[in-house]
């Protein structure tokens, strides 16, 4: 059966009409064979029509499931360098068929016209392979641009470890660092804006945030130092043990290296260098002499020369923790750059807490805060018992503007470790910058007040965390626990300023000026600076009508407010802010 016969469709053709139900029978008319033509032609122009719908169709779903469809990328080494000639792998997981091309001079590659679907994408050099990289391939989605680090797959890593005389294998496997980050730092440029989030309270507080957690230490390190304070007597016997030893042996290494160590770790930075320098002149395969020579001078203030020693460390092998020491080196030399890729490259090297804590903070500090962000929650879903790397994305989230975030993440931390301060001094702050109260924050400043009753701050907090909740309802028995607590706060620390302030602005609420005044002059006596502590002075002298004292009040405020704007610019200036580039921008970096 043709076309024709299929057809069951009515025409109408001028004033002529025909039904084609599949029979050839024709009326016997005058006129039957002009129908009959222009039926025939009706019909094969329709056919005619269809058909091209229909390979038009056919060749626009051709089009999409190929040619539009193509993977690039690029292949580096894992110090960052373009690498020729690399073989690249291309598998689709729903079928057994791998491609296989090799990058150009510039470590570039192509694979084109190629279907919709799921990918493994690897490359590989000279025994060195990329890790296997997931890609899914849709008509509808932007061009795949895949980077692939080629490295070393190795059972053990090495490490340099300064207690020891030479590199020793770790016992440990290499640990996987799987989730590639979502940017990249291309400069630096000078600060601009600080982000724009929230008021510059916010701000300030988001800045001061910063600033404390960056200098959090890892847990083991606050029970080291502890550990060499109690026992203090017993270090100085094991000195003049030492000293004697080196005494006998002038040219021994080990003898240089002990004594040498031994300052190191007690603090005394210059005496260690000369006989960690001796030490690694005699042993010059002694890696170990050789990093702590780079710490003892960092620590020592010799930025420059430290910086030299690691680099020479890094031309005969690299580690995550030489990596992680050019980071810290860099930063000091005023190179964030520098130090951002080495601390990016010692997490590529081994993940670990420190390493991952050192990347983020390095990204916190020169405001890109939601790669901080990034890093630091790869780095909290690696180490969920981290308490300063839950508290520094806590920073991260709160200098977002992510107000309720941070403050979930910081009483985190805080039940990691209760007894703490550092958490519950992080969210009060926040709690009385962000604009609203704040979930959890309440509940975990009461525990503080409850584990720590004789610390100020605990007091401080707690009762700023009520009076906010109660907002301007004035509840009489949440304002005398208010009170009670900021009275205490004063009580156990007489220089905690901002307690007298909050007492006098809650007896100016009450019009007990004279009350009020008191404690705002006892809070400028703790601290001259503290300019709202003026300005609220001066605002209770003129209730009081004492005209000239508010006046002298109001103008020493002004001054302090312009002194403090003009410094926090200044600190501002001297911030380098990073150029982050995301996925899909061209690559044009900014550097200072």
């Amino acid at each position: 059966m043709d076309i024709k016969e299929q057809a069951g469709w009515i025409f109408e053709v001028g004033d002529l009409s025909f039904i084609a139900t599949g029979s050839h029978n024709v009326r016997s008319s005058s006129g039957t064979w002009m129908r009959w033509c222009l039926r025939e032609t009706f019909v094969a122009i329709m056919t005619l029509m269809i058909l091209s719908i229909l390979m038009a169709a056919a060749q626009h779903l051709s089009a999409q499931q190929s040619d539009g469809l193509t993977i690039q990328g690029t292949v580096v080494s894992s110090a960052g360098k373009a690498v020729g000639d690399a073989l690249v792998r291309l598998e689709q997981q729903s079928a057994s068929a791998t491609v296989e091309v090799k990058t150009n001079a510039a470590g570039s590659f192509t694979f084109s016209a190629l279907i919709a679907g799921s990918y493994r994408v690897s490359a590989e050099k000279a025994g060195l392979r990329s890790e296997l990289m997931n890609l899914v391939v849709s008509p509808h989605g932007d061009q795949q641009h895949v980077h692939l680090v080629l490295s070393e797959k190795r059972e053990t890593s090495e490490k340099v470890h300064s207690d020891t005389s030479a590199l020793a294998p770790s016992t440990t496997q290499d640990m996987e660092f799987a989730d590639k980050p979502n940017f990249t730092i291309a400069g630096v440029t000078d600060w601009t804006a600080a982000g724009g989030h929230g008021s510059d309270s916010s701000l300030r507080t988001s800045e001061a945030l910063v600033r404390a957690t960056v200098t959090l230490k890892p847990e083991d390190e606050v029970h080291s130092a502890a550990n060499s304070a109690v026992h203090g007597n017993e270090a100085d016997g094991s000195e003049n043990k030492l000293r004697e030893t080196l005494a006998a042996t002038p040219g021994s290494s080990d003898a240089n290296h002990r004594l040498g160590e031994f300052y190191l770790h007690a603090g005394r930075y210059w005496e260690a260098i000369p006989l960690l320098e001796t030490s690694y002149r005699i042993d010059p395969g002694n890696r170990g002499d050789g990093y702590d020579l780079a710490v003892a001078l960092k620590r020592a203030g010799d930025f420059s020369q430290a910086n030299d020693e690691v680099k020479k460390l890094l031309a005969h092998g690299e580690t995550a923790e030489l990596h992680r020491l050019a980071g810290e080196l860099d930063e000091k030399l005023n190179d964030p750059l520098a130090a951002v890729h080495e601390y990016e490259q010692a997490v590529r090297m081994e993940p670990d807490e420190e390493n991952y804590f050192e990347w983020g903070s390095e990204l916190l500090i020169h405001r890109a805060v939601w790669q901080a962000q990034e890093v630091f929650q790869q780095g909290a879903k690696a180490y969920p018992k981290s308490e300063r790397m839950l508290s520094a994305l806590g920073a991260a989230l709160f200098a977002g503007a992510l107000y309720d975030e941070a403050a979930l993440r910081f009483c985190d931390a805080s039940d990691l470790n209760p007894a703490d301060p550092e958490p519950y001094i992080f969210m009060g702050k926040i709690e009385m910058a962000a604009p609203s109260p704040l979930t959890c924050v309440e509940k975990k400043l009461a525990r503080f007040v409850k584990l720590q009753p004789g610390n100020a701050l605990a007091n401080f907090y707690y009762a700023m965390a009520l009076s906010k909740r109660q907002g301007g309802a004035g509840d009489e028995r949440i304002v005398q626990q208010v009170e009670l607590l900021l009275t205490k706060a004063i009580t156990i620390d007489p220089k905690c300023s901002d307690a007298y302030l909050q007492l006098g602005i809650l007896y100016s609420s009450r019009l007990e000026y004279q009350k009020a005044i008191a404690y705002y002059e006892k809070a400028i006596e703790a601290n001259p600076q503290l300019s709202d502590a003026h300005y609220r002075l001066g605002v209770a002298y003129d209730r009081t009508g004492e005209l000239e004292e508010a006046k002298k009040e109001f103008q020493i405020h002004d001054e302090i407010r312009k002194q403090q704007a003009a410094l926090v610019q200044q600190q501002r200036r001297e911030v380098k802010q990073f150029v982050v580039v995301l996925p899909g921008q061209p690559t044009s970096p900014i550097a200072h």
